[in-house]
């Protein structure tokens, strides 16, 4: 599932393609849209919430999407080859006489009024990369259930918007505890640190496609322990594990993380 970060940036491509442009090529291809006509609109702007896009168009109408595990929005030039994927995965086409953006395996495509917005991110938590970022409010919802996993507590939109499976990873090696020791048994101010390193996180990849958390200056070392599976850590050599019992997979190092193991929580 793509992270907050990347849907930032997926906003920003997109924002800067079509915000004060005319739609010249609308096409929903969801069976409730399919007749949807937005073509002669301007679109006003794309702003990111959390993991969701609010392509909000002239009129008071928001195209919601959501990217959820593989869903992706592309914007190509006018005449450019569309590259995405296959033509039966593509569920969203919106064009101006300059660009295309083009959504493939959107899970998530529903057109409402702007001001009904609220009905589809109006339960998330802070936003990590929102201009309304709460630090003390994110602290107070991930801390609200001490019994429930960190990594479940992490991955909770109602409680901070932005985190994925990646991040959760990566946040718990930083804070030496493994996904699920439960969120009460954290040492004092990591919960604090923990989130602040979040925010920082996001905001320093905001901007670039190769995500990083490891701070060495090693172009070949970029996250801590997502996607190494069976290879070793950096700190202390331990073979990185992982646990897929659930789509997300969990990676560890038990030499770095204590805490509970998989499946052994609560």
């Amino acid at each position: 599932m793509p992270e907050g970060d990347t849907v930032w940036r997926t906003a920003r491509r997109m924002h800067r393609a079509l915000a004060g442009r005319l739609l010249t090529v609308s096409d929903l291809r969801v069976p409730r849209l399919a007749t949807t006509d937005l073509t002669g609109r301007t679109v006003l702007d794309v702003t990111p919430r959390g993991k969701h896009l609010l392509t909000r168009i002239e009129g008071g109408l928001t195209l919601h999407s959501h990217l959820r595990m593989d869903g992706a929005w592309h914007v190509y030039e006018a005449g450019e080859r569309w590259r995405g994927g296959p033509g039966h995965q593509v569920r969203a086409v919106l064009g101006t006489s300059a660009y295309t953006a083009v959504g493939y395996r959107l899970p998530v495509l529903d057109l409402l009024r702007t001001v009904d917005e609220p009905s589809v991110v109006g339960h998330l938590g802070p936003d990590l990369l929102g201009p309304d970022w709460d630090f003390e409010e994110a602290v107070r919802r991930v801390c609200a259930d001490p019994a429930r996993p960190l990594g479940e507590a992490l991955l909770d939109q109602r409680n901070l918007a932005g985190v994925g499976n990646v991040y959760k990873c990566e946040l718990a090696f930083m804070a030496r505890v493994t996904p699920w020791l439960p969120v009460g048994e954290l040492p004092p101010g990591v919960p604090e640190r923990l989130i602040a390193t979040a925010h920082r996180l996001l905001e320093a990849n905001k901007d670039r496609s190769d995500r990083r958390t490891v701070t060495a200056a090693r172009p070949d070392r970029r996250l801590y322990v997502y996607g190494r599976r069976n290879q070793p850590c950096y700190r202390c050599g331990t073979t990185i594990r992982w646990d897929d019992r659930d789509e997300r997979v969990s990676y560890w190092c038990p030499g770095c993380q204590t805490g509970p193991g998989p499946g052994t929580a609560g």
